[in-house]
């Protein structure tokens, strides 16, 4: 059997990263260079790892959303350059690509787009499959520590004590958490955003509304008080705070702002975003002077769930029973305000580990978006997450992936 640095010879390919970019760059470098040895070298001892547990298991592959202006202003970080990129490849060739791997792409109601398996598995399948068929190989427990441009190629170097030459390189290596990530690219002097978490969910000070865990809205306006960002769409009650897309979103469009302030500050939550303070206020004064309805049976009216209406009635010092006729206008205001103004002060963020984004990473700027390569240094690409991108949630960040990996594959310079 050929040692590890025998199977690498000068017309080698090598992907630094097992992730979905890395695959996705890797298996289109080995369909179009079938005269190149393909690797994937991984530094842990898995791969596909985002892609086993996106989307609770299933995979949310890209989203529904072909209008590209529209597509590329779903990232906080990289909108103008994929705008660029999705030129080259976007989610119809998304769709067209898995479909060409007998891999059938489903749309639900809120445009995300999941395999037709509902199964992350069937796109690992895929990968491997896929890779394995072209002749890629991979090698697991594989870390890079430096690499080093020779007058043609590459010499990387890894922690296992190996130095081998490469012709060209796509860095797929993902986000990192600190800077020092990147330090296998020190002799490149590339210009690193400091990586900052994104899309995560905010803990509550005041506890006291977690009792409703569990409890969502489908149609919130989250706002950071003292700033113009904000987002509307589901909101959960968790045990921690607040979830849910309104607020996974408003992270990430804020996750600079917000680790600046310590995630310390306060909210102002819409729980129906159908109303305002005002027009809500207008629609209970005008039932009130037209209908004998109670409080308690109101949610359906303010659109809010019972338990959610009857812990503001609680707040507010409404009877459950009170006609809503014998009510004053100032409790009908306080409670307005309850709904579409509540304000609370957020304490903390949560980061779940399996789905965690990074903003930050290498700068935009020292890549060509239309190929991929780094302006400083030719034959060196990057995909994926290891860039200063980041998508909210729904499949985005996955077609960034793909996006970015696709163009890096055809090693144009």
């Amino acid at each position: 059997m050929k040692t590890f640095a025998e199977m690498l010879e000068v017309k080698t390919i090598v992907i630094i990263g097992g992730g979905a970019a890395g695959y996705f760059a890797a298996i289109n470098v080995a369909y179009n260079y079938p005269e190149c040895k393909v690797i994937i070298v991984e530094k842990t001892g898995k791969t596909l790892q985002k892609v086993k547990v996106s989307g609770g298991g299933r995979c949310n592959v890209t989203n529904h959303c072909f209008e590209l202006s529209q597509l590329s202003k779903n990232y906080p970080r990289g909108e103008k350059e994929l705008l660029q990129a999705f030129y080259q490849f976007s989610v119809s060739d998304t769709i067209a690509w898995f479909e060409q791997h007998h891999v059938d792409l489903i749309a639900e109601d809120d445009h995300r787009m999941f395999p037709s398996t509902n199964s992350s598995q069937t796109i690992i399948d895929c990968f491997e499959s896929s890779f394995n068929q072209l002749g890629g190989k991979i090698f697991l427990n594989t870390e890079v520590i430096a690499i080093k441009k020779l007058e043609n190629n590459f010499e990387i170097n890894f922690k296992t004590g190996n130095n081998i030459i490469a012709s060209k390189i796509i860095v797929t290596s993902g986000g990192y958490n600190q800077e020092s990530g990147y330090n296998f690219l020190n002799a490149f002097q590339l210009n690193v955003i400091k990586p900052l978490p994104s899309l995560f969910t905010f803990n509550l000070a005041d506890k006291k509304i977690t009792k409703l865990m569990g409890l969502s809205v489908p149609s919130a306006k989250v706002t950071i008080k003292q700033s113009k960002l904000e987002n509307e769409g589901p909101l959960l009650i968790t045990h921690w705070g607040l979830s849910g897309p309104a607020v996974i979103k408003l992270s990430s469009f804020a996750a600079i702002h917000l680790n600046e302030i310590n995630y310390n500050f306060e909210i102002e939550v819409n729980w129906n975003n159908n109303f305002s303070k005002e027009t809500l206020k207008q629609h209970l004064i005008k039932l009130k002077n037209t209908t004998a309805k109670v409080w308690g049976s109101l949610h359906t009216e303010i659109g809010i769930p019972k338990r959610l209406l009857e812990y503001m009635m609680y707040e507010c010092e409404i009877s459950e029973t009170k006609k809503l006729a014998e009510t004053n206008n100032k409790q009908i205001e306080q409670l307005c305000a309850m709904v579409c103004e509540g304000t609370f002060a957020i304490k903390g963020k949560t980061t779940f580990k399996e789905e965690f984004v990074t903003c930050g990473g290498i700068d935009l700027k020292e890549v060509n978006f239309k190929t991929m390569e780094c302006k400083k240094i030719q034959g060196l690409y990057f995909a994926g997450e290891v860039l200063n991108i980041d998508g909210i949630t729904g499949g985005f960040n996955f077609q960034a992936a793909w996006t970015t990996s696709f163009i890096a594959a055809q090693l144009k310079t």
